[in-house]
């Protein structure tokens, strides 16, 4: 089966592709650099003839909210319109657990943008929605970080990490759709502050974490149940300390 992933060349993406060919499938990799644009429409319809399956693992290069909402409105218009013309039987795309909930975002603004035009394309589709990647770690503790503390919400997360994301990806490709949401999480459940402390602990960094419930995540207001999954989610395997000993061994 041919398989297209946009954004294939990424975190999330160049696992997925070593996953599905590893399962003996045609995947192809899309990215600008490969000559497919998902925002001009370059390349689109050639990467697509003949694929059964459209994965978009695609992210917007700017979290600035009207460069979010551009990316995802045009990427998403033009992957579906060329996925119709190419007779696609099942267009996936990554989300995040909490879209809707988070709308003072721009990004999430701007995903639940992408899922709408996904819903009303009138293709097969499924729309996996993810907890925060423990890759995205660094980025947190930068984007709250004023001086030498570190002001996060203690509303609970469920980190995932990126293999364990991987390995949901692969499947929900080789299923059929849902035409619906599903769900994955990490396997535990911790306050983002709590969370973030550990990892500054984990790699020496001497910062303090200051738990403030006024503290805002990429611009929304937290509350404890908004960026958690209690839609029976499909938990990954990995914890925190197993994540944080690869990255050890790593260095």
């Amino acid at each position: 089966m041919k398989i297209v992933i946009i954004g294939g060349t990424g975190l999330i993406g160049s696992k997925t592709v070593d996953r599905l060919r590893k399962r003996g499938h045609d995947v192809l990799p899309a990215s600008p650099n490969s000559g497919v644009n998902t925002i001009t429409g370059e390349g689109l319809a050639h990467a697509l003839a003949g694929a059964e399956v459209v994965l978009d693992l695609a992210n917007s290069p700017s979290f600035e909210d009207q460069a979010v909402l551009d990316f995802f409105g045009a990427s998403g218009r033009n992957l579906l319109a060329a996925g119709k013309a190419a007779g696609i039987r099942h267009h996936i795309a990554l989300s995040v657990v909490g879209t809707e909930r988070l709308q003072e975002s721009g990004y999430f603004r701007g995903k639940l943008l992408q899922e709408k035009l996904i819903r009303e394309s009138g293709l097969p589709y499924t729309i996996v929605h993810s907890t925060q990647f423990l890759e995205f770690l660094p980025g947190i503790v930068k984007s709250a970080t004023s001086d030498e503390t570190v002001r996060l919400s203690p509303a609970y997360v469920q980190p995932i990490a990126s293999d364990d994301v991987a390995d949901a990806m692969t499947d929900v490709a080789l299923s059929v759709p849902v035409n619906g949401i599903v769900e994955i999480a990490g396997p535990e459940r911790v306050a983002l502050s709590e969370l973030v402390r550990r990892y500054l602990r984990a790699i020496g960094d001497a910062r303090s974490v200051e738990a403030d419930p006024e503290a805002r995540y990429f611009g929304a207001q937290l509350d404890e149940k908004s960026l958690v999954s209690d839609a029976n989610p499909r938990l990954g395997a990995i914890t925190f300390e197993q994540w944080m000993s690869t990255q050890r061994s790593a260095a």
